[in-house]
């Protein structure tokens, strides 16, 4: 399988690229900002598998520019592509009245705008029965436990699993299936750096193990569908 992660630099993406390289038929290139995190991940991914196919390339998808750079290397390398998983991730956590428009500008143009630019840029470079994984959050599902502080990022997620339903329905006659995880709370740096005195259930490793297996079989059983990831409800 040939797989691209966003977000790799850490928590779930970092995690999850590592359970994929497991397996020398997966060939993963992950991409994030940090190069040094991206170099220690491939280190990691070598040294757990000798024969692990990872490489990764430095990119942030909420330019267009570096998308250009980042769409372009990946061409270089695949000729197509079997899963996408749109991993990246944006939070803050401030009172709505506080948020200004670059603090929403900042979210939206990772959570939505930068999945969004990342499908429509690479969809020429996926194979016909390719899998798309968009990964949302427990908070923007309806109906769900919200939390202060939140309004940018959940309705963020929650705009990212209509997009998700909507565009299994357009590439429906491709044979690309697109497919959603809404996650409850994961110890990732991103989540403890917005709640620093909450434990969450679950760790990103565990996380990671349930994404990387989703993602490689979720499409055998599932397109357009949200699925909720979480040990507690609602």
């Amino acid at each position: 399988m040939k797989i691209v992660i966003t977000g790799a630099s850490a928590g779930i993406g970092y995690e999850t690229a590592l359970k994929l390289s497991e397996n020398p038929a997966n060939e993963i290139i992950a991409i994030a900002r940090r190069e040094d995190h991206l170099k220690s991940l491939k280190e990691e991914a070598s040294k757990r598998n000798t024969s692990s196919r990872l490489d990764y390339v430095v990119g942030d998808l909420s330019h267009e520019n570096s998308l250009d750079y980042v769409i372009k290397s990946i061409g270089t390398k695949y000729n197509a592509i079997d899963i996408l998983i749109n991993n990246a991730g944006h939070l803050i956590n401030k009172p709505f009245e506080e948020l200004t428009g670059e603090d929403w500008l900042a979210v939206y143009s990772t959570n939505v705008f930068g999945v969004v630019n990342v499908i429509r840029n690479m969809l020429p470079l996926m194979s016909r029965n390719a899998h798309i994984v968009n990964i949302s959050s427990m908070g923007g599902m309806r109906g769900s436990a919200k939390f202060k502080g939140l309004s940018a990022y959940s309705s963020s997620k929650a705009a990212l699993i209509n997009i998700t339903e909507c565009l299994a329905e357009e590439f429906k006659d491709r044979g690309i299936a697109v497919n959603c995880l809404a996650l409850g709370s994961v110890q990732t740096e991103m989540f403890s750096s917005a709640f620093p005195s909450f434990k969450a259930a679950l760790s990103s490793k565990d996380m990671a193990a349930y994404v990387a297996d989703f993602a490689l079989n979720g499409n055998k059983y599932f397109n357009g569908k949200v699925i909720p990831v979480s040990n507690s409800t609602p």
